[in-house]
């Protein structure tokens, strides 16, 4: 069958013009798109950092807990643009969003842990129960924290080894911080013959901790009978001192006790005699 001529130029003007309508429509939504990301982007980069900066203002707001969510605020604008942007070419925003929500969900059941243990971390920066430096226990868990993020914390033992504890761990227990208060309470105890004299060897203990320069005065040291044995009586020296003297100020002093009870004649007793070995020869 011949085709038309005529009807042919037609459809094809027809359809230019349909494409033409299409184009200019694409072209003002594209160029709609490109500006809203634009702007977009530019608006959730100021949002970051004035509320990066606002949180700055807050006394003792801790800087990781500052990125946080400032950064949350920028993605959260960011993705309300791209659902805008996809919009603009008639995509409906509204099945993305249930889309996502159902991704959220998902990567949450699947994350549990993990997401745990960034609700524990903020949990830890916003009260401090421990701060960078800090020496603490946490059930089994003692050390210096040398740096606390949003998963896990990073400890140092006093012999030196390297601990990462989940946050979420960190957060269920019980917080036992050395430094906080930034004083601590001591006990040296010696054990001394029963038949010294007991005022003697309390006094030599206070005179001690007076000559201590690193002892607080308040509350002042005390000196007291801890235990009695049968030929023994366990004396105490109690005194309370900076944190960071607390190990070096108990040696000292319990060094010098020794040595001053034995200046002062204040004899400690001896462990009894060993019973002689059996001789191997006897039958």
């Amino acid at each position: 069958m011949p085709i038309d001529p005529q009807n042919a130029f037609l459809t094809v003007q027809a359809g230019l013009a349909q494409l033409s309508t299409l184009i200019v429509s694409y072209s003002f939504s594209a160029i709609g798109a490109v500006i809203l990301l634009v702007v977009g982007y530019i608006i959730a980069g100021l949002a970051e950092r004035s509320i990066f900066a606002g949180l700055g203002h807050i006394h003792g707001f801790d800087a990781t807990l500052r990125h946080f969510f400032s950064k949350i605020v920028r993605y959260a604008i960011l993705i309300l643009v791209t659902i805008m942007v996809l919009g603009q070419f008639g995509v409906q925003t509204a099945s993305i969003i249930a889309a996502i929500g159902a991704i959220g969900l998902a990567i949450g059941l699947a994350l549990q842990g993990t997401l745990q243990n960034i609700a524990a971390g903020i949990m830890l920066l916003a009260l401090r129960p421990f701060r960078i430096g800090e020496s603490v226990e946490v059930g089994s868990i003692a050390g210096t924290i040398e740096e606390i993020g949003l998963f896990a914390t990073k400890l140092r033992t006093a012999d030196g080894i390297y601990v990462l504890a989940p946050n979420s761990t960190l957060w269920n227990q019980p917080v036992r911080n050395f430094t906080r208060n930034g004083v601590r309470r001591s006990d040296i105890t010696l054990s001394i013959g029963s038949w010294n004299d007991i005022d003697r060897a309390q006094k030599t203990l206070l005179a001690i901790a007076a000559a201590e320069r690193r002892i607080k005065r308040d509350p002042s040291p005390i000196a007291f009978v801890a235990t009695l044995g049968e030929s023994t009586v366990s004396i105490s020296l109690r005194y309370w001192t900076s944190s960071a003297d607390f190990f070096a100020t108990q040696t000292d002093l319990t060094k010098r006790a020794k040595q001053e009870f034995d200046s002062e004649g204040i004899s400690i007793p001896l462990p009894p005699p060993e019973a002689p070995a059996p001789d191997a020869r006897r039958q």
